[in-house]
């Protein structure tokens, strides 16, 4: 089958890679090159750079919807196209440009989480399972009819990064059933309830903290749902010194029991939400966070251990969210 694919971030790649193995791709199609890294250097996607290594055609524009690109793009006469995170809202003559169908590899299980970011949000909200949905194209985000669906359990210790490379795993399987479905003619798609959509909204800097007025599951799900974009960042006020730092919080563990590490009969006698306690746990409404993983200004990501031989994190000091992330 003669396959147009269109993307360009990693969660794409292994998908990109069945295609390229089992069918004719006639093309790839991804956002232009971007300044990275501190020289600001010009920098392919990642679909873009592995496209390129392959010798496939690239195409890079930042506006597909212009007549000259939707011509361009016709005369590739794919029979399909694939479209997974690429970054730009396609009009409906683009659409009729790509082939007999046009299917997106959506990183939720619609209608929930619809939107930029649906990794991120399913952890933040404390989902114990998550997947990815084959849809149709349509004009209002994230809508389309589902083909085709693939779900996989979220593990309380992972970090979003984590989640979203094991789900990027099961694109090719879902996305081959699709095509081969339409070979076939035994395409399936079925509606959306549209009553039950939920949303996914881009995350920026000003996302990335987290308060500890809540219980500790809570705490848990939002600092892995930020990591490692756009972290999570909170205020570090050092007893010892009582000066403020920044503190980015990348791996924690729920721990909802009080009494199994401070020996506290009741809630009544424990600190104030964000103290810092015995064995780098930290108070919340409910139970409290052990610190796995943390990095300070100008360090990399580190075991809590690590961290606490070059710094003077311990007992009585307060972690508290950063207003405005």
């Amino acid at each position: 089958m003669r396959l147009l694919f269109l993307g360009s971030g990693e969660f794409g790649l292994p998908t990109v890679k069945m295609l390229h193995a089992q069918h004719e791709l006639v093309g790839v199609v991804s956002q232009p090159d971007k300044p990275a890294g501190r020289k600001r250097v010009l920098t392919p996607t990642p679909i873009a750079a592995w496209a390129l290594g392959e010798g496939l055609p690239v195409l890079r524009t930042d506006n597909v919807n212009t007549p000259e690109f939707i011509g361009q793009v016709s005369g590739m006469k794919a029979d399909a196209s694939v479209v997974i995170a690429f970054g730009q809202k396609l009009s409906e003559p683009f659409i009729e440009a790509l082939g007999e169908l046009t299917v997106n590899l959506h990183a939720s299980l619609l209608p929930k989480y619809r939107g930029a970011a649906p990794i991120n949000w399913a952890m933040i909200e404390g989902e114990s399972e998550a997947g990815v949905s084959v849809i149709g194209l349509a004009q209002k985000m994230d809508a389309g009819p589902v083909y085709a669906e693939a779900s996989l359990a979220i593990d309380p210790n992972e970090i979003a990064g984590e989640l979203h490379d094991r789900l990027a795993g099961l694109g090719p399987g879902v996305i081959g059933k699709v095509l081969g479905d339409l070979a076939s003619g035994t395409l399936d798609p079925k509606e959306q309830d549209h009553d039950k959509a939920t949303k996914a909204p881009k995350l920026s800097k000003a996302d990335g903290t987290v308060g500890f007025d809540q219980p500790c599951e809570k705490v848990c799900a939002r600092v892995h749902g930020l990591t490692p974009w756009p972290g999570c960042r909170v205020n570090w006020l050092c007893k010892a010194t009582g000066k403020t730092a920044v503190l980015t919080l990348g791996r924690v563990a729920a721990v909802p029991d009080l009494s199994c590490f401070i020996g506290l009969e009741s809630v009544d006698e424990s600190p104030a939400p964000g103290t810092v306690c015995e064995g780098f746990h930290v108070m919340t409404a409910e139970g409290v966070v052990r610190l796995i993983e943390v990095q300070a200004p100008g360090t990399r990501m580190m075991s809590i251990a690590d961290f606490a031989r070059g710094h003077q994190l311990a007992e009585g000091d307060v972690l508290s969210p950063i207003e405005g992330g």
